[in-house]
């Protein structure tokens, strides 16, 4: 699998809803740099299944909207709008964010991410 099938998959998957999902599809070395309109984290493997979980617990369901996927070699780069429906509100749906991840690849699996975001 190359790079553009490995992050088209991993989006399309139930990654953002099941850590056990996300897992599979990280390296167990990753490290993203995450600048946000909140301001800048590091996150390893373990932070990012934390924060799917928390969102497991939030959200009662959630879709993202791909915009583009584009690859060179073993990175590539994806654009996306993040929607949810809050456990409060199940049957509105809003817009977490909107965010542009880049994905270097290792041993086939997501190894090093520099994701950009913005608030809905």
């Amino acid at each position: 699998m190359d790079a553009k099938e490995l992050v088209t998959a991993y989006y399309n998957s139930d990654a953002f809803g099941n850590p056990d999902v996300m897992d599979r599809f990280i390296h167990k070395d990753m490290k993203m740099e995450w600048r946000s309109s909140k301001g800048f984290l590091q996150v390893d493997k373990e932070d990012l299944l934390e924060l799917v979980a928390g969102l497991k617990r939030a959200y009662s369901s959630y879709r993202l909207d791909i915009g583009h996927i584009i690859a060179d070699g073993s990175r590539a780069c994806v654009r996306y709008t993040h929607y949810v429906h809050a456990i409060e509100n199940p049957s509105e749906e809003v817009v977490l964010g909107h965010f542009v991840a880049i994905w270097e690849i290792k041993d086939k699996k997501l190894y090093k991410g520099y994701l950009m975001s913005q608030v809905g």
